[in-house]
């Protein structure tokens, strides 16, 4: 019915108007992709009618998807990590198989089928739950690594299945025992490989590479390391996502991980999106319908399953219950390679056509639900467990440290801890807030004063003590939140002296109005160092410098708003009423201006500021007087570009 490229084209034009839709009621970009492929797939609009035709090409999200994360851990770190990975991952898989299993054969009557149901619904979505973790910044915290131990394992059990379906379907010669034997230790001579090149080469031909200094080379390169480890592992029957997983990280351990990462991402995501389209393409929508009583018990029964045995074992393990909540929680759904087995099942008629369409509706449907329960999964862990909460916790220490704290640091990162140890080594009392876990875990291991929170809630404020403390200080440069925290700290503390950190001048109005006693923008604060510098190496005297510094600050750095544009300056719309531009302006004899004094011409009408006038290239000392303009004065303007743009025209033409 269409052509390949017209089905691509449809496909991507749902998709592009969905994820801006989705993105604009505060959804994830997921929800929109599976939509996306629904609507083109083979049972509603028909644009696509084989899914299989993509399927290769939104594999190798995945691929890249995984390569990124094992860029995120170094091969000590997986070690480190043994004991969840063989350890609760092999009894989540093992156990919810067990569980699964049983209850297929007592419905089916049949082992090889009751194992296909079970192997499905045993694996949870590598590609969701990372994607989504990533995005949450939630990779880092202990419920995400114990997740990604899990998937990890996962991702090995699903060898041993698509091995074992096919013999028990009587598709395969041979016995079971021997080929689990023969996989095992291919898996293990490319894993030995792959590591081996990973650790020997790959640094070496990195370095050759990046002295070329060819971006184009560098990204091929990359994606011909991530594709070769993914083919490799699975021309040897293994998943291609642990193989690039593998390669990624043993060159996290490179000091090119970071542009690795930044290189390989825009391919990623867009592969990921495609990913989830042709996810969403399996779905038979009336079939779906019909069947949904089943889907939702079945998606029930394989969360409760999931969430009582990744809970209780990690929990044996020694880890917290909010952990180990967060991290069941995480991975309560089925994932992509259940549809993979579902698939292998159908060719040995091992499912009926009823039983597979459920299954791919359970499939779509928890993975589409997936990113809003991870997004929410603060507040359903903290239905699930009955320990005190962070805000009274962040009150009963403070309150059992006394009052006498004199500064509030909200914000605990690079400038909050280096503020932190000056008031240290001066004796002064503080306490600092932070919303980042792993960074308050290392820094309360290292005798910091921090606890966790966030400090746009007024909550949290008030178990700080902001209500009493004499000082506060805003150090992340986040304008936005940064209001939301002035107006909650003005809504209880009217007299403290608020310093509030900006990355640069153009919300320093809106952060003043909003309850900030001093605005420090970084952009404008490195100039003035700077200018320190210059003027001490000049032989100006330090204290004429300060005086100078001081009275900059004190009139909220007057004379340095502005700057004159470049051919690579950009103007975004949110923007572009706040930025201050200069600009000049050259009279010539025809000028609508020149004859008139600068004092009669009406600079505030046209919202600009007249902040220089240079005359046979002297700079006339006082502009504002009752001096004419001449032909060939040079005018300076300051104001914001389209004030600029139209009080040039008006100097000009009147």
């Amino acid at each position: 019915m269409y052509g390949t490229f017209t089905s691509l084209l449809l496909l991507l034009g749902v998709a592009v108007v969905l994820v801006w839709a989705f993105r604009r009621i505060k959804l994830p970009a997921i929800l929109a992709y599976l939509c996306a492929g629904i609507i083109a797939g083979p049972h509603v609009m028909g644009w696509i009618s084989d899914p299989d035709e993509y399927h290769l090409i939104a594999e190798l999200g995945i691929v890249l998807l995984l390569f990124s994360l094992g860029l995120e851990f170094s091969l000590p770190k997986m070690i480190a990590m043994r004991r969840l990975v063989f350890g609760l991952g092999a009894a989540q898989v093992l156990g919810s198989l067990l569980i699964f299993l049983v209850v297929g054969f007592l419905l089916l009557g049949n082992w090889a089928a009751a194992l296909a149901i079970a192997g499905a619904l045993a694996l949870s979505s590598t590609a969701v739950v990372i994607k989504q973790l990533s995005e949450s910044s939630q990779t880092a915290t202990r419920r995400g690594q114990v997740s990604v131990a899990i998937l990890l394992f996962q991702d090995i059990a699903v060898v041993p299945l698509l091995i074992i379906i096919p013999l028990l379907a009587g598709g395969g010669d041979g016995s079971i025992a021997y080929s689990l034997l023969m996989a095992l230790v291919k898996g293990a001579a490319v894993i030995a490989v792959l590591m081996a090149v990973g650790k020997w080469v790959l640094p070496y031909a990195f370095r050759e590479i990046a002295n070329q200094r060819t971006d184009e080379l560098f990204v091929l390169a990359t994606l011909l390391v991530a594709l070769v480890a993914g083919g490799l592992t699975h021309a040897f029957g293994l998943s291609m996502a642990l193989g690039a997983f593998l390669a990624g990280m043993m060159l996290g351990e490179s000091k090119y991980k970071h542009q690795l990462e930044a290189d390989i991402r825009p391919f990623r995501d867009i592969l990921m999106g495609l990913f989830f389209t042709t996810v969403g393409m399996q779905l038979a929508l009336t079939t779906f319908i019909q069947s949904l009583h089943w889907v939702l018990l079945i998606i029930l029964g394989m969360a409760a399953v999931k969430l009582v045995l990744i809970r209780y074992v990690a929990k044996a393990l020694g880890e917290r219950d909010r952990d180990a909540w967060g991290s069941a929680i995480s991975l309560f759904q089925m994932g992509e390679f259940g549809f993979v087995i579902v698939s292998l099942a159908g060719t040995y008629n091992l499912l009926t056509d009823q039983v597979s369409s459920i299954l791919i509706g359970v499939g779509v449907f928890s993975m589409a639900v997936t990113p809003i329960v991870i997004q929410k999964l603060q507040p359903l862990v903290s239905l699930l467990i009955r320990e005190p909460t962070e805000e009274p916790d962040i009150a009963q220490k403070v309150e059992n440290s006394g009052r006498e704290q004199q500064v509030l640091i909200c914000g605990f990162g690079r400038v909050g801890q280096t503020i932190s140890r000056f008031l240290d080594a001066e004796g002064i009392k503080h306490i600092a807030v932070d919303n980042d876990p792993l960074r308050v875990q290392e820094a309360v291991a290292g005798g910091a004063p921090v606890y966790f929170g966030d400090s746009a809630k007024r909550d949290i404020l008030r178990a700080v003590g902001a209500a009493h403390v004499p000082l506060i200080i805003i150090s992340f440069s986040d304008d936005p939140r940064a209001i939301d925290v002035l107006k909650e700290i003005r809504s209880m503390n009217d007299k403290a002296f608020v310093i509030v950190r900006s990355r640069d001048d153009l919300n320093l109005d809106r952060l003043t109005d909003a309850g900030a006693s001093q605005v420090v923008p970084d952009t404008l604060e490195a100039s003035l160092m700077l200018i320190s510098h210059v003027l001490s190496h000049s032989g100006i005297p330090i204290r004429r410098i300060l005086s100078r510094l001081e009275q900059e600050r004190r009139n909220h750095y007057g004379d340095m708003h502005g700057f004159y544009p470049g051919s690579q300056t950009t103007v975004d719309a949110e923007n572009a009423d706040r930025l201050e531009f200069l600009h000049a302006v050259n009279l010539p004899e025809q000028a609508w201006a020149v004859g008139k004094s600068v004092e009669e011409l009406n600079w505030s009408d046209y919202q600009v500021k007249l902040k220089a006038l240079r005359r046979d290239d002297v700079e006339v000392e006082d502009p504002s007087s009752q001096i004419t303009l001449r032909a060939g004065d040079v005018v300076l303007l300051s104001g914001k570009p389209r004030y600029v743009e139209s009080a040039e025209r008006w100097l000009l033409e009147g």
